[in-house]
């Protein structure tokens, strides 16, 4: 997670070009003349198209709003069930709840991403779509998934909130559905301090979601936007010039960010392999996964907070596992109404859970991590 790591003399750089070309002109539509036609979110959408091979981007305020937006835009309709996974951010969910639809969760396998089995045993009449999370930076396993979900005639959307880079053959993660979101929060690879991205196959789907997120707004070029025409409503989830100008100059740092994350993990894993207690979790296939974390299993719940307590101890802290499962994991949200129903079907998922430490990966890492991790995994398993 190295956004907020690099943030420096590019992204003020970028900041300063709205005021030096742009006259301060902060909203992505319109004024024209005072901007000089410089438009800052335009250009960070064609910039991430054409970085990560995909026609139809569309920037908005998070990656909960993009979740949100790819749903209207694909015109799920009202009292349907989306499925998607016992084990991601609240988000998701609440993106299901805000959309008048019904959220449904499967058991997660050992990838820790969406059991194909289970999606399947809960797919009923009333189910239009599923959203699959890449959790952590590794692929579901989408051969199955997409299988079931073109037997089934059910959209698919791909949360690549913590999978930005990583690939399924040779797409990039969020571009295999009929929709993708993205999130650029303060902690992901790339960051906008707040902001996100939707990506759709299809051209019809792209539209009626730029037009949703802006109030219904179909920004028509033959009228100005105060008498601008609409087909529906909407809300509001536009993303600003200024988060788009820090986008850009994210997005020039990308490839440099993924290759050091990459190098630190393989450092990472390096260490950790050595150890034999340790189970990694499972990789799929012609999948490549983004460089997030390293996430392993250990013996059971007990060994695996002791982990956490030992990296505390030398100033290293996990990621979400083991200790941020109540914003992650709908065992834990009985806020939520609508998920009662399947308030006793995470068996499987809590097995696996319980057992699984996840180390960050940064793109700044001092060999003193690696050193100390080794240290824990000694006393941990005795081995000192």
């Amino acid at each position: 997670m190295p956004g907020f790591e690099l943030i420096g003399a590019s992204e003020k750089k970028q900041l300063n070009h709205i005021f030096t070309k742009a006259n301060g002109v902060m909203f992505r539509h319109g004024f024209e003349k005072l901007r000089n036609n410089n438009f800052f979110t335009e250009k960070f959408e064609s910039k991430f198209a054409k970085k990560f091979k995909l026609r139809f981007p569309l920037a908005v305020t998070s990656g909960s709003a993009a979740l949100r937006v790819a749903i209207a835009g694909l015109k799920i309709p009202k009292k349907s069930e989306i499925i998607t996974q016992a084990f991601t951010f609240v988000a998701t969910v609440e993106a299901i709840v805000e959309s008048g639809c019904t959220p449904v969760c499967t058991e997660i396998d050992k990838s820790l991403n969406m059991c194909p089995v289970d999606l399947e045993r809960k797919i009923t009449k009333k189910t239009k779509a599923v959203i699959v999370v890449h959790m952590l930076g590794v692929a579901a396993d989408l051969n199955k998934i997409k299988k079931i979900c073109s037997k089934y005639k059910l959209l698919l959307i791909e949360d690549t909130a913590w999978g930005i880079g990583g690939k399924y053959k040779s797409k990039y993660l969020g571009t295999v559905g009929d929709a993708g979101t993205f999130s650029f929060d303060f902690a992901k690879t790339i960051t906008t301090g707040e902001g996100g991205m939707c990506v759709f196959k299809k051209k019809r789907h792209y539209v009626q979601a730029k037009a949703w997120h802006d109030h219904g707004h179909e920004n028509n070029p033959k009228f100005p936007r105060w008498e601008d025409t609409r087909k529906s409503s909407g809300f509001n989830f536009r993303i600003t010039e200024l988060q788009s100008a820090v986008g850009l100059a994210q997005l020039e740092k990308f490839n440099d960010i993924y290759k050091n994350h990459e190098k630190n993990k393989q450092k990472l894993f390096k260490v950790l392999k050595n150890f034999k207690n340790i189970k990694f979790r499972q990789i799929f296939k012609d999948t490549k996964p983004a460089s997030e974390a390293i996430v392993f299993f250990v013996k059971n719940k007990k060994i695996a907070r002791l982990f956490r307590l030992e990296l505390l101890k030398v100033g290293i802290s996990t990621k979400i596992l083991p200790e941020a499962l109540k914003w992650h994991f709908a065992l834990h949200w009985k806020h939520i109404n609508e998920l009662k129903k399947w308030k006793n079907q995470y068996s499987k998922s809590i097995k696996i859970l319980s057992k699984a430490v996840s180390l960050p990966i940064f793109c700044k890492m001092e060999n003193s991590f690696y050193k100390k991790v080794e240290r824990v995994c000694r006393k941990v398993f005795n081995e000192i």
